[in-house]
């Protein structure tokens, strides 16, 4: 993963896309602290993947248990 501030990434800004979509994680600082990251589409897609994925609650999960006769109604 490379670091670059806000200055140099605006300047080289084609240089870090090119190197993103390359599959490398480019972090851009802004006041010596992280502010963003560019990433692939490739990685930009399984991230949102992963967060639309729908997981049961612990509640519905538990409930899938073969013989596991819990009164967990109150969740």
């Amino acid at each position: 993963m490379s670091t670059f501030s806000l200055r140099v990434a605006k300047a080289d800004f084609s240089a870090l896309v090119e190197k993103a979509s390359q599959g490398e994680f480019v972090t851009i600082t802004r006041h010596g602290k992280a502010a963003a990251v560019l990433i692939s589409v490739e990685a930009a897609e399984i991230t949102r993947k992963a967060l639309e994925t729908r997981r049961p609650s612990l509640a519905a999960y538990l409930r899938t248990f073969p013989g596991g006769e819990l009164d967990i109604s109150r969740f």
